[in-house]
């Protein structure tokens, strides 16, 4: 206890030596830089004007009005001060300071004596020299030595003054979130992740093995070094790292992909290694980088062309980490995870074994485990029924939907109710947050007349009606000529079947459904607008994957070419003109056969549309 406490008091004694030394070094940089700046009277002013060597010597020199000369060798100039109350020009000078500069200032005493003894002035003028140039100098040595006595100061007795050393040192270190499972507290399980059944299957062998490691090496098994998870945003990869964190109970390390890279060149390397030597000290644990496409593009000449966009920085900072996962020195004990929405960019050398062994895909969610998402966000929320009443007719109604806009429905639901002053949330709130999301937000104020209002009722009916009379299209849901904000003027809404292969039939109807807008249109006012722009586009784009992609027409055949690039519209096509003629052809056929048996269809059932 003694000894602790000397060298407490020896620390403090170190600390407020070091404090003192650093503000009495202040006191005197600011003083020096003080003199720098205000002008004494020696010195150069604005007010003061400056004379050539003709008027010094004849009209000041040679009347014996000088009283003292001050030379500036680092200025090339000269201080005159005459005596009080000089007469010059035959008028009572207002200042007694000028200023003459001079070439050869080391020869100028002698220029002055010479020309003294020629006037025949009998006491000499007293001459000063006064050197000031080196003031920079000296702060910049003092600064410089200050900074080297505060670190030796630093690493001999690990004191920590007030400027300190380390903040440069830091800027190399990996600035990671650590999760410390001794610390405990309150974290994502994985029971608090619905659905994704089988990336928990996967990840859940990591942890199985930093728990219990002997069954699998008795096997003569070696864990995966590497696990990344890809998926398209808001899909849950994130949330299952953090239930990872807390599962694993060891030691989980976590960094952002951007926080790799600064302005300052080498510092992601640096940041690499450091993470990796910090993970190393608390082997067993694991590392997981989000958004790894930061730091894991493609270098240049990998093969993609998009290497051109990697910069020298990037580049080493991905090659400290090839060498940390997987080089000379990499050791066992720690596991990476990772995850990205741009697994396409990312440098193969990256995704190859022994590096990240394990790709999970964690996809958009089905029907199954949107209904088990649906229940565990409903389940915070006041719902007039339990929430598996409401599971399964919303996820039936938000095919293609992510976990996280599962979770915006659900929010959206509660904040509709709260708007309207309900107590609880019901059906027609959750409905109105799905409608929301799928079409936008209604806008009621948008001033339609009635002959637009009638139009679009048309238009819409047409869609409704070909749809629900088709054998093949989905099912209607709800019709709506309220204008949203995804600029649609109406809104049909569908509930489509979760449905991987599209026969030609399939698509053909799905066709005449989108261009019965159209018909109807033309049916009833014998006259086309534009609200079928988009209908047309779907239409357009439905006729040409047939064709061009998936070989379902009889004159092209079995044929399937790459899709066209956007970026570059007039890139040459795989194929003749005469083809792509042909192509053409095809595709208009096909959309005027769709158009016409949508025609029909309303002309067969034209009591129903008019009703």
């Amino acid at each position: 206890g003694q000894k602790k406490r000397d060298e407490d008091e020896k620390e403090k004694m170190m600390s407020v030596v070091t404090k003192t030394l650093v503000w009495m070094i202040t006191i005197y940089l600011l003083v020096g830089f003080l003199t720098m700046i205000i002008p004494t009277k020696n010195r150069p002013e604005s007010a003061t004007r400056y004379v050539s060597w003709h008027e010094f010597v004849h009209h000041m020199l040679a009347v014996g009005e000088v009283k003292e000369v001050i030379v500036h060798p680092d200025m090339e100039m000269v201080t005159i001060i005459l005596h009080d109350g000089a007469i010059v020009k035959g008028r009572r000078v207002q200042s007694t300071i000028f200023h003459m500069a001079v070439a050869d200032v080391n020869k100028f005493e002698e220029k002055l004596r010479k020309v003294e003894e020629r006037l025949g002035v009998t006491d000499d003028v007293a001459v000063q020299f006064e050197r000031s140039g080196d003031v920079s100098g000296r702060i910049l040595f003092t600064l410089f030595a200050t900074g080297v006595i505060i670190a030796l100061l630093s690493r001999i007795r690990g004191v920590r003054g007030p400027i300190s050393m380390d903040s440069f040192t830091q800027m190399g270190r990996a600035k990671f979130t650590l999760v410390d499972p001794i610390e405990g507290g309150r974290g994502v399980w994985f029971k608090d992740v619905a659905g994704l059944q089988e990336a928990k299957q996967e990840v859940m062998e990591f942890v199985d093995y930093l728990k219990s490691p002997g069954r699998y090496q008795r096997l003569g098994a070696k864990v995966p070094k590497g696990a990344l998870l890809l998926g398209p945003p808001g899909c849950g990869k994130t949330l299952l790292a953090k239930a990872v964190a807390t599962e694993a109970q060891v030691p989980f390390l976590s960094m952002n992909g951007s926080e790799f890279i600064e302005m300052i060149g080498g510092l992601g390397a640096a940041r690499v290694r450091d993470l990796f030597k910090e993970a190393k000290k608390r082997s067993p644990c694991i590392i997981y980088v989000d958004e790894i496409d930061a730091i894991g593009r493609q270098r240049e000449g990998s093969g993609s062309g998009i290497g051109g966009m990697s910069s020298g920085e990037s580049e080493q900072t991905l090659n400290q980490l090839l060498v940390e996962m997987d080089g000379m020195a990499s050791k066992e004990g720690v596991l990476m995870l990772a995850s990205t929405n741009r697994a396409d960019i990312l440098d193969k050398a990256l995704l190859r074994p022994g590096r990240f062994d394990r790709h999970i895909l964690i996809d958009l969610p089905n029907l199954t485990e949107r209904k088990e998402i649906f229940e565990k966000h409903l389940s915070g929320i006041a719902l007039e029924q339990t929430p598996t009443i409401y599971s399964s007719r919303l996820a039936t109604l938000t095919p293609g939907f992510s976990g996280a806009d599962i979770a915006n429905v659900c929010n959206e639901a509660a904040l509709h109710a709260a708007r309207t002053n309900q107590r609880l949330v019901g059906t027609k709130n959750l409905e109105y947050a799905v409608e929301r999301l799928v079409g936008g937000t209604e806008k009621r104020s948008h001033a339609l007349s009635q002959t637009e209002r009638r139009v679009i009722a048309f238009h819409e009916s047409g869609h409704a009606l070909v749809g629900w009379l088709l054998p093949h299209s989905d099912v209607l849901l709800k019709v709506t000529i309220v204008p949203r904000t995804s600029l649609a003027l109406g809104f049909a809404q569908y509930t489509p079947k979760e449905q991987k292969l599209y026969s030609r039939e399939h698509l053909f109807d799905k066709m005449c459904m989108a261009l019965g807008g159209r018909a109807a249109e033309n049916l009833i006012f014998n006259r086309i607008t534009t609200g079928a722009q988009n209908d047309l586009e779907k239409v357009t784009k439905i006729a040409y994957a047939q064709i061009k992609h998936f070989g379902m027409n009889t004159v092209v055949g079995p044929i399937a070419f790459a899709e066209d690039s956007e970026s570059n519209p007039y890139a040459s096509k795989p194929y003749s003109k005469s083809l792509g003629n042909v192509i053409d052809f095809e595709a208009r056929h096909m959309i005027t056969e769709a158009y016409e048996r949508a025609e029909q269809i309303l002309r067969d059932n034209a009591d129903k549309l008019n009703t």
